[in-house]
């Protein structure tokens, strides 16, 4: 796994309860040497590992999640899925997906990569997650949802059916959502409502990789 924040330990004990033990973290900060007993290297080198070997990318942030992606280059993406959690046989999830405990995904549905479906969040039935997707706890996505790559939709949010979200959009906790909400758009509010768009700049910094502990 690469990175050891509170989100890897989230992912950690769901792989636990699969019967699937990480060989170790990977993180950069070096003050941390074990998460919940498994170790932690500082880099991929100390770490022994081969690119045979399955990642999962522990880092909550869209964007660094994304920018790790593409700088490791990496063949082989694991997925965690919590032993509570519903996901369709008719619906897919992504390469480096992480479901945790007691969230739905229903028929028909398609989840992207590297995407984040967190505590007890409803997906319903035909949504399309793309890419590096985050649903924060009990979020509710109603039926033909689209949600754009890397938009993050904050904790206890609720989506009527039939709405898209915009590319890296930020929804904030709590927000109704009833309406299509531009790319890059900040929306709050009941019902939500735009207060102000991101830097698209702000979105990938090259040359630096940040782990989620220097946020």
């Amino acid at each position: 796994m690469f990175g050891a924040s509170g989100h890897a330990k989230v992912i950690v004990d769901t792989l636990s309860l699969n019967g699937l033990h990480p060989v170790g973290l990977i993180d950069e900060n070096p003050a941390l040497h074990h998460v919940l007993d498994i170790p932690v290297y500082h880099s991929l080198e100390s770490a022994g590992i081969k690119d045979s070997d399955c990642l999962i990318i522990s880092v909550g942030d869209n964007a660094v999640r994304k920018e790790i992606v593409a700088r490791l280059n990496w063949s082989c993406f694991g997925a965690a899925v919590h032993p509570t959690a519903f996901i369709s046989d008719r619906s897919t999830l992504g390469k480096g997906t992480v479901v945790m405990a007691n969230a739905s995904v229903n028929v028909d549905s398609v989840i992207g990569s590297h995407c984040i479906i967190n505590t007890n969040c409803s997906v319903d039935h035909e949504c399309v997650l793309h890419d590096y997707v985050h649903l924060s706890p009990n979020v509710a996505l109603a039926g033909n949802v689209v949600v754009g790559e890397g938009a993050h939709i904050g904790i206890g949010a609720a989506v009527i059916q039939n709405v898209k979200i915009g590319k890296w959009a930020t929804i904030g906790g709590g927000a109704v959502i009833i309406r299509d909400v531009p790319d890059y758009a900040v929306v709050v509010g009941n019902p939500g409502r735009v207060i102000k768009y991101r830097e698209q700049e702000s979105i990938n910094v090259p040359g630096k990789i940040v782990m989620d502990n220097e946020q």
